[in-house]
C-alpha cells in the first residue's frame, strides 16, 4: 500500500509540477531585464508603460510597432507584430505576454495588443531605432526568489499527498470490501495519516506565507498585504476562495480522522468501511478543486516594493471574521459523517435502528457548530454592515440556514424511528439532503451566480460543485429507491394527538420552512436560466411566507414534549399543558402592558411563553425524578434548546416590529437632536490615520455617552465602509452609523440613528441553545440513551 501511495503521489505532484510550469509569471520590467539570461526562452507576463515616439514599419512583411515600455528606471523595446500602433497609448500601461525571442500573445482582449505578436528585447537591442543606455536595475537580495518559492512548493506538494491519500482509501477500501478482505479496510489507517499530515501541512504553508507576506505565492499576492493587521492577516486564509477550500479540506480531514479514531476496533466492519469510503471520496473531490481549479498555491513574481491588496475591508473590520467562518465550517462540513454513516447503512443493507445512535451523535455536533456559526454570522453581519439589521435572507445566510433546518427535522422525527421504528425513508432523505444542501450552499457562495454580501466571486469551481451535488443527489436517490423495500415498515401513528403525531406535523412544518427559503433562494437562478433576466427576492417573501411557519413550531414546541407516544386524554392534556398556557398567557399580557403593538409580535412573546412554559415543566419533572443529573443527556437538553429558541424568537419578532431608525444633519460641534427619548450633541470630526486604513470618526455624545462612529478609507482601491458604534443593554440596543462626512461640496455630516429592542437577547439566547446542545451531547449511561425508556411525564404518573 505504501508503495501504491508513493506511485500516484509522484504522478500526481508531476501533474501539479507541469501544470504549475505552465502557468505564466508575472514580471515588471526590471525584473524581466534582471531575470533574463534565467528565463531563457521561457514565456512570461510583463507590465510597463509605453512611452512617446512609437515608430511603425515591416518586420518579415508584417506590419511592425516598435516602441519603448517603461517601469521605474529600467527601459525595454518592444517589437509588436500584427496590430496597429494606436492600440498603444503613451502613458496607458499595458500587460504583453511573450518571450525574450517572441513571438508574443496578448494574454485576452481586454489588453493592448489583441491577437498580435511581440518580443521583447533589451533596450539596447537591434529593434530600438537607436541604442538606449541601460539605468542600473533594482534587484532582488541574492537567493530570496528561489527561497520565496518554498512556501508554493511545500503547498503544492501536501496537495498532492493528500489527494493521492484520498484516492488510495477509495481504491484500498472499495477493494477490500469488494473482496471481502477486512484487512484491506483496516490498513486504510494509513492513508487517513497521510490525509492528516496533508491537510494540516497545505494549511501551515499558506498561513506561513501569508504571516512572512511571501507575494511569490499567488494568493498571498492577490488578498495579502503589509498593511493587514495580525489577526486578520492570519484569517485571510477564509477571507477568500481558495483559502476557503483549504480551511474546508482541514475541518474535513479533521472528522475523518475522528471517525477512524472511535471505529479502530471495528475497521473490519463493512458498515464502517463503507463510512470510510465515502469519506475518502469526498476527501478526494475537495483535495481535486485544490489541485485543479482552486490552485491556492499558484506562483506569482512580484515586483520590487510589491504590496498586496489584503482582504477585503469589510472582513478586516471586526474580530468575528476569525471566529464565524471556523466555527461555521465545524457544522458545515461535519454533516458529512451522518450522511457517510447513511450511504453506509443502504450499501450494506443493515437498516435497522443500530446505525441511527452513531449518526444522531454526529448530526448533534455538526448542528450545535452550524447553529453557533450562524449567530455569530448573525453578530457581524450586525456589527459591522451598519444597516441596523442582522439578518437579510441574503442567499449565502440562507444557503447554511437550510441545511439547518433539515438537520433540525432529522433530529426530531430519527425519535420516531428509535422509539417505533418508523420514518426510515424519511430519516434516510433528510440526512442525504441536509449534506446536499451543504453542497448545494457551497455552489452558491463560491460559484458567484447569486448576488451577495457574502459571495466569493466566480470562480470556475462552480460547475464542478453543481455537478458533484447532481452526483450527490443522484447516487442517495438511487440507494433509496435500490432499498425500498427493505425500508418499508408496518407501523403506524397510534393517533395524531400524539408524540408521533406531533414529531411528524414538526417535519413536515421544517420541510415547508426549508422549500419556502429554497425556493426563494433559487428562483432567481431559474428566471435568469428560462429568460436571462436577473432579479432578487426580497424580504418582504421570506417574511410573509415563513411567519405562519414559525408561529406553528412555536406552538408545537410546547405541546409535543407534553403528549405520550400512544393516544392521549383530554383530561391528561389539560393537566399537563395548564401551567404552560399560564406562563403564555402571562407572557402576552407582560407584551402588552411593556408596550406591545400589532398581533404578530403579541402573538410570538405569547407562544414563545407556551414554549419556555412547556420545557421549564419537563426539566422540573427530569431533576424530580433524576436529581441535577436530570438536566444531562438528549431529551432535557432538548428542552434547554427549546428554551433558547423561543428566546431568539421573541428577540427576532420584536427587534423587527419595533425598530426605530432616523437620519441626523450635524453641521457646527455642538449641534443637538433628540430621538427616542434619547439627547444627542454632535462634537465633532476626527480623522486617524491607521497603518492599513484612514479612519474619519464622528464623536456624538448621546445621554452623555461618547459613540464614536466612522468611515473607513482603505488604501488599495479607494475602498470606503462604515464603522458602526453600538452600545448593547437588555431592554434595547442604540446604534449610531455614518452616512456622510464633511467634504470640498458639503460640510454636513449626516448620521443614522437605530434603536431595537431586545437584541442582545438573540445573542442570549444562542448562547442557550449551545448549552443545550452540550447537554444533549453528554453520555447518560443510560441503554441506548432513553430509548425505551418511560418519559418523565411518566415516570411521574
Amino acid at each position: 500500500m505504501l508503495l501504491l501511495l508513493g506511485v500516484v503521489a509522484a504522478v500526481v505532484f508531476v501533474l501539479l509540477r507541469s501544470l504549475g510550469d505552465a502557468s505564466l509569471f508575472f514580471y515588471e520590467v526590471p525584473e524581466a531585464v534582471e531575470l533574463r539570461s534565467e528565463l531563457g526562452d521561457d514565456r512570461f507576463r510583463v507590465v510597463g508603460t509605453p512611452q512617446p515616439g512609437l515608430v511603425e514599419g515591416e518586420l518579415g512583411g508584417e506590419a511592425a510597432v516598435v516602441f519603448t515600455l517603461c517601469a521605474g528606471d529600467v527601459l525595454a523595446d518592444v517589437v509588436h507584430l500584427g496590430d496597429p500602433a494606436e492600440l498603444f497609448q503613451p502613458g496607458v500601461p499595458v500587460v504583453l505576454q511573450g518571450a525574450w525571442k517572441g513571438p508574443w500573445k496578448a494574454p485576452g482582449p481586454d489588453r493592448a495588443g489583441r491577437g498580435g505578436r511581440r518580443r521583447l528585447v533589451p533596450a539596447d537591442g537591434p529593434h530600438g531605432g537607436q541604442a538606449r543606455q541601460r539605468l542600473p536595475v533594482r534587484r532582488r537580495p541574492a537567493g530570496s526568489l528561489r527561497d520565496g518559492r518554498l512556501n508554493a512548493t511545500l503547498g503544492t506538494l501536501f496537495v498532492a499527498l493528500g489527494l493521492s491519500a484520498s484516492v488510495v482509501g477509495v481504491v484500498v477500501v472499495a477493494y477490500g470490501l469488494a473482496t471481502r478482505n477486512p484487512a484491506l479496510v483496516v490498513r486504510s489507517r494509513v492513508a487517513v495519516g497521510f490525509l492528516a499530515v496533508a491537510a494540516v501541512g497545505q494549511v501551515a504553508a499558506m498561513e506561513r506565507a501569508l504571516i512572512t507576506r511571501d507575494f511569490t505565492v499567488a494568493f498571498v499576492a492577490e488578498h495579502g498585504s503589509h498593511r493587514t493587521p495580525a489577526l486578520f492577516n492570519v484569517a485571510t486564509l477564509w477571507s477568500a476562495l481558495e483559502g476557503s477550500i483549504l480551511l474546508w479540506v482541514l475541518v474535513l480531514v479533521g472528522y475523518v480522522v475522528l471517525v477512524a479514531r472511535r471505529f479502530r476496533d471495528r475497521l473490519d466492519d463493512p458498515m464502517v468501511g463503507w463510512t470510510l469510503l465515502v469519506l475518502f471520496a469526498v476527501c478526494a473531490f475537495f483535495f481535486l478543486l485544490l489541485a485543479g481549479p482552486a490552485h491556492p498555491f499558484g506562483r506569482f513574481s512580484p515586483w520590487p516594493g510589491y504590496d498586496g491588496p489584503g482582504p477585503n475591508p469589510l472582513l478586516q473590520n471586526h474580530v468575528l471574521m476569525a471566529f464565524h467562518p471556523p466555527v461555521l465550517y465545524l457544522g458545515y462540513v461535519g454533516f458529512t459523517v451522518p450522511f457517510a454513516l447513511a450511504v453506509a447503512a443502504l450499501a450494506t443493507g443493515r437498516l435497522g435502528e443500530g446505525w441511527l445512535l452513531e449518526a444522531r451523535r454526529w448530526t448533534l455536533v455538526a448542528w450545535g457548530c452550524l447553529t453557533v456559526g450562524i449567530l455569530l454570522g448573525a453578530w457581524w453581519s450586525y456589527e459591522v454592515l451598519g444597516w441596523g439589521g442582522y439578518w437579510a435572507w441574503d442567499p449565502v445566510e440562507n444557503a447554511s440556514f437550510l441545511p439547518w433546518l433539515t438537520g433540525t427535522a432529522y433530529l426530531h422525527s430519527v425519535m420516531v424511528q428509535e422509539r417505533r421504528g418508523m420514518l426510515r425513508v424519511w430519516n434516510l432523505s433528510l440526512l442525504c439532503a441536509t449534506f446536499s444542501l451543504t453542497i448545494l450552499g457551497t455552489f452558491i457562495t463560491r460559484s458567484g451566480v447569486l448576488d451577495s454580501v457574502h459571495a466569493f466571486t466566480e470562480s470556475a469551481i462552480g460547475p464542478l460543485l453543481l455537478g458533484f451535488f447532481a452526483a450527490v443527489v443522484a447516487t442517495t436517490v438511487g440507494l433509496i429507491a435500490w432499498r425500498g423495500d427493505e425500508l418499508r415498515t408496518v407501523g403506524s401513528i397510534d393517533s395524531p394527538v400524539s408524540r408521533t403525531g406531533a414529531f411528524l406535523a414538526n417535519n413536515l412544518l421544517f420541510g415547508a420552512f426549508a422549500f419556502v427559503v429554497l425556493l426563494g433562494t433559487v428562483f432567481p437562478l431559474l428566471v435568469e436560466a428560462a429568460q436571462g433576466n436577473r432579479i432578487s427576492v426580497g424580504n418582504p417573501y421570506f417574511e410573509r411566507m415563513t411567519m405562519p411557519i414559525g408561529f406553528a413550531l412555536l406552538f408545537m414546541m410546547a405541546v409535543a414534549p407534553a403528549l405520550p407516544w400512544s393516544r392521549t386524554s383530554a383530561d391528561m392534556l389539560s393537566v399537563r399543558l395548564r401551567w404552560p398556557a399560564v406562563a403564555g398567557a402571562g407572557a402576552m399580557l407582560a407584551g402588552v402592558l411593556l408596550g406591545s403593538r400589532g398581533w404578530a409580535p403579541t402573538l410570538a412573546v405569547g407562544l414563545a411563553g407556551f414554549a419556555v412554559g412547556g420545557a421549564v415543566r419537563q426539566l422540573l419533572l427530569a431533576v424530580g425524578a433524576r436529581g441535577l443529573r436530570g438536566l444531562m443527556g438528549r431529551s432535557s437538553g432538548g428542552m434547554v434548546v427549546h428554551i433558547g429558541v423561543a428566546v431568539v424568537a421573541v428577540a427576532f419578532a420584536c427587534s423587527s416590529a419595533f425598530v426605530r431608525q432616523a437620519e441626523f444633519r450635524f453641521t457646527d460641534p455642538g449641534d443637538r437632536a433628540s430621538f427616542a427619548d434619547h439627547e444627542l450633541v454632535f462634537d465633532g470630526v476626527a480623522t486617524v490615520q491607521l497603518p492599513e486604513k484612514t479612519e474619519v470618526r464622528v464623536a456624538v455624545l448621546v445621554d452623555g455617552h461618547r459613540y464614536l462612529p466612522a468611515i473607513s478609507v482603505f488604501p488599495f482601491g479607494g475602498q470606503t465602509i462604515g464603522t458602526p458604534a453600538t452600545r448593547s443593554t437588555l431592554r434595547d440596543d442604540l446604534q449610531l452609523a455614518v452616512l456622510a462626512v464633511p467634504d470640498e461640496e458639503s460640510s454636513t455630516t449626516v448620521v443614522r440613528v437605530t434603536v431595537q429592542p431586545l437584541v442582545m437577547w438573540l445573542w442570549v439566547g444562542g448562547a442557550v441553545m449551545a448549552v443545550g446542545t452540550a447537554l444533549a451531547a453528554v453520555p447518560t449511561g443510560r441503554r441506548r440513551d432513553e430509548v425505551d425508556v418511560p418519559s418523565v411525564d411518566e415516570v411521574a404518573s
